[in-house]
């Protein structure tokens, strides 16, 4: 995951550069693109100019995180949450580069500007939300989440620049509306595993090399993944809310992880290698389970491609593990089979992931501005994964009238492996869970940002009417 952005990306005209290897133009239309995918997050300042594809796109080559139905009873108010180590990084207010060309665009060369020892950026969101329809309960409910992100250069501790130390806190508080109408988390940033806390601390550290390949080793938050996917850009505290579109659940990648990530880029794609302990460790240092449910594995590989002159980036991911049970950590207890069942006793579970992020539009007067498409399909081998397959579709981006602003929209549909649905029958019903999710988010100024959103979910809980939910965020980071 990416530590932090190095650099600011400069108020430049964009050019075709002369001939180069197909290298050096991956890395730079990376920092094009990167501008776009802040910029659609509503961002502010520029974008990194050395920032290579690896940094602002982990969340397309690594994907996806646990599913976990949210930390409530299914039968009471079943639900689902998880959680780049970025220190973040936007748009610059300059004036606007000459149109995009056809061809790769390309920064102009520029010196990036000297690291700062110790880099730091907090963000913090309230949310409102009331079902309106359904047959969930319906009172306001009000809830908030606060993420600092803290990035240690290594010059400070006495190595050199090409390591990191990242501390990574995170704070919710309030009651949220997860579980209430369906079982995937219709809040990404509020989620947690039932009967977990308020409060986590994530750190880690982060060796790059001049080649671009970088190794980071320790418990990193998942979470900020989403905010690094080109046009979906989701994590929580920006565009979409359902963990079904801002993080798309994996069932097999947890929420927190702990374990190695290695990325290296080549002349044509971009390849990353996981390797981590499939329990959750949200409140847990990493040591207090030591693998000790198996071994986890992440291999992605990414290529960009340029259709009709815009930046699209198409990812396969394939994901598993040796555990031989179900996550029983990240479902809430209505959802765990008794012991001696039928599910749950097979060992290994492997999982692919298809995922395509493609931009329609981009603004030359409003640098790092547009819109596009992104879509992906999952596909599981089940037992003892808990869900067998997934699917979603939307669009998001900036109104070319209001580029602050920021708008989306998206179907998505979710299935329970068949086997535990099974299992379960005689306790709950159960059967595939579909949405749609629609936000309009008004840039306020800087650091604000007003977010309406609202969600239609027919739930995984058979016995359940489709529900309505709307909701406000209001997100301030500095």
């Amino acid at each position: 995951m990416a530590a932090h952005w190095r650099g600011e990306l400069q108020e430049n005209t964009m050019r075709v550069a002369p001939k180069r290897s197909h290298k050096l133009q991956f890395a730079r239309l990376a920092a094009v693109t990167a501008a776009m995918s802040a910029g659609l997050l509503g961002a502010t300042q520029p974008v990194a100019a050395e920032t290579t594809l690896q940094d602002e796109f982990d969340a397309v080559f690594s994907g996806s995180v646990t599913a976990t139905p949210a930390a409530h009873s299914a039968q009471d108010n079943p639900g689902v949450d998880v959680g780049t180590t970025s220190t973040g990084a936007s748009q610059s207010s300059g004036p606007a580069p000459a149109p995009l060309p056809v061809l790769v665009p390309v920064a102009a060369p520029q010196a990036p500007p000297p690291s700062k020892p110790v880099e730091t950026k907090l963000s913090i969101s309230q949310f409102v939300d009331v079902p309106v329809a359904g047959d969930a309960p319906g009172p306001f409910r009000y809830s908030g989440r606060a993420d600092a992100y803290i990035d240690v250069q290594g010059s400070t501790l006495g190595l050199d620049d090409s390591w990191t130390f990242t501390l990574r806190p995170e704070f919710t508080w309030g009651k949220d509306s997860n579980g209430v109408i369906g079982l995937i988390p219709n809040n990404t940033a509020l989620f947690r595993g039932e009967g977990a806390g308020d409060f986590d601390l994530s750190a880690s550290v982060s060796k790059r090399w001049k080649s671009g390949t970088k190794l980071t080793v320790g418990k990193v938050n998942v979470l900020d993944l989403g905010g690094k996917l080109p046009v979906v850009g989701s994590n929580g505290h920006h565009g979409f809310q359902n963990l079904s579109v801002a993080l798309p659940p994996s069932a097999i990648i947890a929420n927190t992880i702990t374990g190695a990530l290695l990325e290296v880029p080549t002349d044509n794609a971009l390849y990353r290698l996981w390797v981590f302990d499939p329990d959750s460790q949200f409140e847990r240092t990493g040591f207090e389970t030591a693998f000790g449910s198996g071994v986890g594995f992440l291999g992605s590989v990414t290529v960009p491609l340029k259709i009709g002159g815009k930046p699209g980036y198409y990812a396969l991911k394939l994901s598993g593990s040796t555990r031989n049970d179900i996550n029983a950590r990240s479902l809430p207890a209505a959802l765990v089979p008794a012991p001696g069942s039928s599910f749950g006793n097979t060992r290994g579970e492997f999982a692919a992931v298809f995922a395509g992020y493609q931009f329609l539009g981009v603004y030359p007067e409003a640098p790092g501005k547009g819109w596009g498409i992104f879509g992906q399909v999952y596909g599981s081998l089940g037992d003892p994964t808990f869900l067998d397959y997934s699917g979603f579709i939307g669009v998001s981006g900036n109104p070319r009238g209001r580029p602050q602003d920021r708008f989306g929209a998206a179907v998505f549909q979710y299935s329970l492996t068949d086997e535990l649905v099974s299992v379960l029958a005689t306790r709950l019903g159960l059967e595939d869970e579909r949405g749609v999710e629609l936000f309009y988010t008004v840039g306020v100024a800087d650091k604000f940002e007003v977010t309406a959103n609202a969600q239609l979910i027919d739930s995984a809980v058979a016995a359940r009417d489709t529900g309505v939910l709307l909701g406000m965020r209001l997100n301030a980071t500095f």
